[in-house]
């Protein structure tokens, strides 16, 4: 005979440790456990609500917290106000004169254009600022102009290059090869973008005698 004791009570609540309860309701055969759920799972569950009453309240009626696309669009408007003060210092103090008599003349600036182009420029305007890559004996023509060949489409003065390499190529135009130049300002600082032009200029003397 089995001992009724041992059997699941139904309707109750289970009020030892180990004591098994189902609940009343039964279908195709399934009953349901009604047991009490462990202590750390219901300081889990409370503590979970809890946070969120605190979370919900600093973050949308005290507006304590900060979002991410918040704190992202604040740091890119540090950062494009800190750009700009950049470029009105260094334009305050450059000039064509400057750019050819000091800038491309002077070996560690011209130096740091070189490693600007290198890391930059290469890719569209060759090494040799030829606008040409050599694949054995034959010339394969790269998407930027050659800066060696005296021909300034958009200017030959050294402040209408570093408007040009600084805010890409004009809307209107149609592009060389179908490439345009996008804005350097977008990745350099406008003095890096100086020293570039300063680069070019020391590699073009014919074109850019020194100012009296």
């Amino acid at each position: 005979m089995s001992d009724s004791s041992q059997q699941p009570k139904r309707g109750d609540f289970a009020k030892h440790a180990g004591e098994v309860i189902l609940r009343e309701h039964e279908f195709d055969g399934i009953q349901e456990f009604d047991q009490k759920l462990p202590n750390w799972w219901l300081y889990t569950f409370y503590g979970a609500i809890i946070f969120f009453g605190i979370y919900w309240f600093t973050y949308y009626q005290a507006h304590g917290l900060v979002a991410d696309h918040d704190r992202i669009i604040s740091a890119m408007t540090a950062i494009n106000q800190k750009k700009n003060q950049e470029l009105e210092t260094t334009l305050a103090t450059l000039d064509d004169k400057m750019l050819i008599n000091t800038w491309s003349t002077d070996p560690s600036i011209v130096a740091n254009g070189e490693a600007i182009y290198t890391t930059n420029c290469v890719a569209c305007h060759a090494a040799d600022l030829s606008g040409v890559m050599m694949v054995g004996e034959q010339k394969i023509p790269l998407p930027g102009r050659p800066l060696t060949d005296g021909k300034w489409e958009y200017g030959h003065k050294p402040m209408e290059l570093f408007k040009l390499v600084n805010e890409g190529s004009p809307a209107a135009a149609p592009g060389y090869n179908g490439a345009k130049m996008q804005a350097w300002a977008q990745t350099l600082t406008p003095k890096q973008v100086a020293e570039v032009v300063a680069f070019i200029i020391s590699k073009n003397p014919q074109e850019f005698p020194p100012v009296p």
